[in-house]
């Protein structure tokens, strides 16, 4: 398996750089979870970092690696969002607006219920 020194920002692993397995993609993963065992035998405290961008050249704009940084929180993610999801207020997230009109203001034609 391929590694790459990732380095770590915030949080306790602050200023250290780990190898980090890569995904089939070539990608470490987007989370990274680290346990911490309690020194009084209880379960483990969990850090959370998430990956972000390290950089972009300024030339060209090019992808520079990746970077971890701190969750405190620590929160899941949601997951990966299909574009069939709908939000809280139970529409849909497409190209509607807000008041149900799609893109640009153009009213739906005489069939677009067929």
């Amino acid at each position: 398996m391929k590694s790459q020194d990732t380095p770590f920002v915030g949080g306790p692993l602050d200023g250290r750089v780990l190898p980090i397995l890569l995904g089939p993609t070539g990608h470490p993963p987007k989370t990274y979870r680290v346990p911490v065992p309690d020194k009084d035998g209880g379960p483990p405290t969990v850090l959370v970092y998430r990956r972000v961008e390290a950089g972009r050249s300024k030339r060209l704009g090019l992808h520079q690696g990746w970077k971890y940084e701190y969750d405190p929180e620590g929160k899941r993610g949601r997951g990966p969002v299909w574009p069939w999801s709908r939000n809280k207020g139970g529409t849909t997230t497409g190209a509607e607006g807000e008041n149900g009109e799609t893109a640009g203001g153009a009213t739906p034609g005489p069939h677009a219920d067929e």
